[in-house]
């Protein structure tokens, strides 16, 4: 089936024969569905520290960052803002002339509510001569169209949304790289010094390090850090192979293979590559201007707070196990943590000698840990927190994409769309263990988590694979802990009417 120039072409993005074989084997066999036992709630996987618990844990995460540890603010954001402009690329491509949905309505009533509003006038002065209310006056609202979303203009059509202008400040407007740049003082900075990392698409990585050098300095004067900054793309080996609706390999107009990127999942390399003891991980495109950042650093603080309590229980119970010498209430209490704070269940667990005992605690207890901020579900997309059974026959939590979700399952399927909560990406994780060694990520992977959908290239049909998605499948085997965070720390934008909210003007 695969030729030497298969081969070839294989071994240069640095995958093995074994793997493309694995990945057609998938095609043919598809995913399992998971095992469900219940949505996720308060009291039940999901915890809503009080008034008094928050100011513990915001002092907790204080201490820890006073010890000079490494922090480091992971962003995925090599996503192109393409989608945000859907509407208003239908627009440009419509037989209308003038605006006749809601959407285009909305959008050119309150053009001038929009941060990028100033350079998109200019632009159209530039190309039209000619500005954005001349322009409308005269009916010609797709040459304002063209200018936000072409080359000529400020080409938004083409740009990741990392470098779009969302909020207007008086000093000027900023970017979400910017946004994610004050974040990472205000919360994440430890050593006088800031660590953000973006995962970044090729072709965009030269345009968001210019950013970076250009908007840097002001910001670190502003706050009275240094800034280390730095970037990384998903790797040609975390690729996957496209097949034909029959399971062959998919195969270009040339003859050569198609792959296709893996989806988020493939981060959990660009993370595992990552030095640091503590790592945070948020959208690019889910910030909110400084008056309204206080909710963000707030729970922030109080995630990371969790998650650095919970990892001294689990490393000093790790260092008593070392030594041999416990007793066996020392055991039940190790217990007690892994079921009721670190929310892992094992049914069997008063059969178990205590040698198996200690072998089972051992490998619950050292292995990377994730606290997770989850938000009332208002029916926005996310995935949900469920206790989910995992390979080993143990119950934990898990997030979880509806993909993952049986659809013919009555039960599983209410479970989803009854759920309170969902997570928005909102992660703080700890990975490295009780000797400080870092874990290797790629490890604790559920390999049968993956996902196939349908896409077509050039009008032919095909199959893509994505990996285990990078909060889903591929934190699997992580101690996963659920902590209720506001509304008001989720703030995505999906449209560039989003942008129209009160939450980004």
């Amino acid at each position: 089936m695969l030729s030497q120039d298969d081969l070839k072409q294989i071994a240069g993005k640095g995958i093995t024969e074994a793997q493309v074989a694995t990945q057609l084997e998938e095609f043919k066999q598809g995913f399992p569905f998971l095992k469900l036992e219940a949505a996720a709630g308060i009291g039940n996987g999901i915890a809503a520290p009080d008034g008094e618990e928050r100011s513990k844990y915001i002092d907790a995460w204080n201490a820890y960052k006073a010890e000079g540890k490494k922090i480091v603010k992971f962003v995925p954001a090599s996503g192109a803002a393409s989608r945000m402009f859907k509407d208003m690329f239908a627009f440009l491509n419509g037989d209308h002339d003038e605006p006749q949905t809601d959407f285009e309505k909305k959008y050119f009533d309150n053009i001038d509510k929009f941060a990028f509003y100033d350079e998109l006038d200019a632009a159209c002065l530039k190309n039209e001569g000619k500005g954005i209310k001349q322009l409308m006056a005269e009916g010609n609202y797709k040459a304002v169209v063209a200018n936000m979303l072409e080359g000529k203009g400020l080409n938004y059509g083409q740009l990741p949304k990392g470098l779009l202008l969302f909020h207007k400040y008086a000093e000027g407007p900023r970017t979400p790289l910017e946004e994610h740049l004050v974040e990472g003082a205000l919360y994440a900075a430890s050593n006088g010094e800031a660590h953000i990392h973006f995962t970044v698409s090729h072709e965009h990585r030269e345009l968001f390090k210019a950013k970076v050098e250009e908007k840097c300095d002001a910001y670190a004067k502003k706050y009275g850090i240094k800034y280390d900054v730095s970037f990384s793309e998903q790797k040609p080996s975390t690729d996957t192979i496209a097949a034909n609706p029959d399971n062959t390999p998919f195969r270009n107009d040339d003859g050569s293979l198609l792959f296709r990127p893996g989806g988020h999942g493939a981060l959990i390399q660009n993370l595992n590559d990552i030095d640091a003891d503590v790592v945070f991980i948020k959208n690019i495109d889910n910030v909110v201007p400084d008056r309204l950042k206080d909710d963000t650093v707030t729970y922030k603080q109080l995630i990371a707070g969790v998650l650095v309590t919970l990892q001294a229980k689990a490393f000093g119970y790790l260092r008593l196990l070392d030594t041999g010498s416990y007793t066996h209430e020392q055991l039940a209490e190790m217990i007690q943590f892994v079921q009721r704070d670190l929310c892992c269940r094992k049914a069997d667990i008063k059969e178990l000698e205590d040698a198996e005992l200690v072998i089972y605690l051992r490998k619950k207890l050292n292995r990377p840990m994730r606290v997770c901020g989850v938000v009332k579900n208002v029916g926005e997309p996310g995935g949900g927190p469920f206790l989910t059974y995992n390979q080993d026959g143990t119950v934990s939590l898990q997030i979880l994409e509806s993909s993952q979700i049986d659809k013919s399952n009555e039960q599983y399927m209410r479970m989803f769309t009854e759920g309170t909560h969902f997570n928005p990406v909102d992660l703080v994780c700890a990975v490295k263990d009780y000797k400080g060694q870092p874990f290797n990520l790629p490890d604790y992977v559920d390999k049968t988590t993956g996902f196939i959908s349908s896409k077509s290239k050039n009008g032919r049909e095909l199959k893509a694979l994505e990996l285990p998605g990078l909060w889903n499948g591929a934190m699997s085997d992580w101690s996963t802990v659920f902590v209720e965070v506001p509304l008001s720390t989720f703030n995505p934008v999906k449209t560039v009417n989003d942008l129209l909210r009160e939450q980004h003007q």
